[in-house]
């Protein structure tokens, strides 16, 4: 890691992703809350979360507008965008107004999915083949490490001055990540010209997830993890609730313990990608939060703390090792695409377990609802491990000058002859050889 960020271009990406990943960890569990302090319902706060993954299903088309513009100046105008988005969050005031914090959950979700487009496509520009598990890495471990400040810090602003504080703190995260990213001086490549039509264009993201076999596994496999991982949205307000019996606000607590696991995961990935390759990473994370899931059958506050680490420890691994297989086996021009449709294959399913969760948490014992996850979970992580051949461990990344003197020490030897004695010539025999010939 400490490699990558010697680079100066992706340093300075990484600053302007630091101010927006913060604004983003106080942000998202304390809409949240804030909804779940509003209505006192589990479901209602747990839709939340649905509100921001539902528009993923415009992924395709998001991925296809994001291929037609240059990378860096897309990803300072998104940026500005958000910030934008987040302005009506000063209009709440009581239970009436919960649908004002639905639909910025909403348009924040489908900025999320552009940033994340568009960010692929400049990490692959900014970053060498052999690096991207490393620059990758480094942005997880610093997402999963905001969890250890970012949602209690959320929770406790909401819970001193009210929900508009969060609103600004979101939008100066924004604006920051604009200004640094927007110094960012790199060379693009100008976007395609019109090639197919624009239907066409749209699914070729698609079209090439389905053709790729280890992109097509990783997408089954994940798909059917985050199918189950969704219900575990609404179902740890139901644990926190009725399970520890303390009041919504503790689930800060429950992501902050989340986040350590996570910083832990984030370092570990790159090492991890380097032995078992991108599928052998992912499934790796999926299967590990089956015994998570399992574990929060029971509710004790400190097996709590130990699934949620683990849950933690799983979600960098998951994310490294299918944005590094994405960014490795995609053309640059069809990347934005393939990027999102990958968010909408693994999200879509998510949003529908999200939202499903939401109504079966009043109706189901939420134990035996994680002990389904717990299973799902097992047997997706199994899928991908036995297609992890598909995805040979890159690598290791060296130096300019080393690597010439590998290649130089790899290239095959010509075999070097030594030339034999020449022997001393009787001109007197070879006359008299020619001259009979001669008759």
């Amino acid at each position: 890691m400490r490699t990558v960020l010697r680079r100066p271009e992706f340093r300075l990406l990484f600053g302007g992703l630091l101010a927006s990943m913060a604004a983003e960890s106080i942000l998202l569990l304390a809409l949240a809350i804030w909804v779940k302090d509003l209505t006192g319902s589990d479901g209602l706060a747990g839709a939340t979360i649905f509100a921001v993954i539902a528009p993923m299903t415009l992924a395709p088309l998001v991925g296809w507008f994001v291929d037609r513009y240059p990378r860096r100046p897309f990803f300072v105008v998104a940026n500005l965008v958000t910030a934008v988005l987040l302005t009506p969050l000063f209009a709440v005031r009581d239970r009436a107004d919960v649908w004002i914090i639905y639909a910025v959950a909403a348009l924040y979700g489908l900025s999320y999915i552009t940033l994340s487009a568009v960010l692929s496509g400049l990490i692959r520009q900014l970053v060498p083949l052999d690096l991207l598990a490393e620059a990758n890495g480094v942005l997880q471990t610093v997402r999963q490490g905001l969890r250890l400040i970012g949602p209690l810090a959320g929770a406790g602003l909401y819970a001193a001055v009210g929900g508009w504080m969060l609103a600004a703190i979101g939008m100066v995260g924004f604006l920051s990540a604009a200004a640094v990213v927007g110094a960012l001086r790199t060379t693009e490549t100008p976007p395609a010209g019109p090639g197919l039509r624009w239907p066409a264009e749209v699914g070729a993201g698609l079209r090439h997830l389905a053709g790729e076999p280890a992109l097509r596994r990783a997408l089954l496999g994940y798909g059917l993890g985050s199918l189950a991982m969704g219900f575990s949205e609404s179902l740890i307000f139901a644990y926190v609730d009725r399970g520890l019996g303390r009041d919504a606000a503790f689930v800060g607590v429950l992501v902050t313990v989340q986040g350590i696991g996570g910083l832990v995961g984030g370092l570990l990935s790159p090492a991890v990608v380097r032995r078992a390759g991108e599928l052998g990473t992912l499934a790796a994370g999926v299967a590990f939060f089956g015994p998570a899931s399992l574990a929060l059958t029971y509710p004790n506050l400190w097996l709590g703390f130990v699934a949620v680490l683990l849950a933690g420890v799983s979600l960098p691994l998951t994310m490294v090792g299918l944005h590094t297989l994405i960014q490795r086996r995609t053309p640059p021009r069809l990347l934005g695409r393939v990027a999102a449709a990958s968010e909408a294959v693994v999200s879509g399913p998510q949003a529908l377990s999200i939202g499903a969760g939401a109504l079966l948490v009043g109706a189901l014992d939420y134990r035996l609802l994680f002990a389904l996850i717990g299973l799902a979970t097992l047997l997706a992580g199994g899928y991908l491990w036995h297609g992890r051949t598909l995805s040979r461990p890159p690598a290791p990344h060296l130096p300019a000058p080393r690597r010439a003197a590998a290649l130089r020490r790899s290239a095959p030897r010509r075999p070097t002859t030594v030339p034999a004695p020449r022997r001393p010539v009787d001109h007197e025999v070879v006359v008299a050889t020619r001259r009979r010939r001669g008759r």
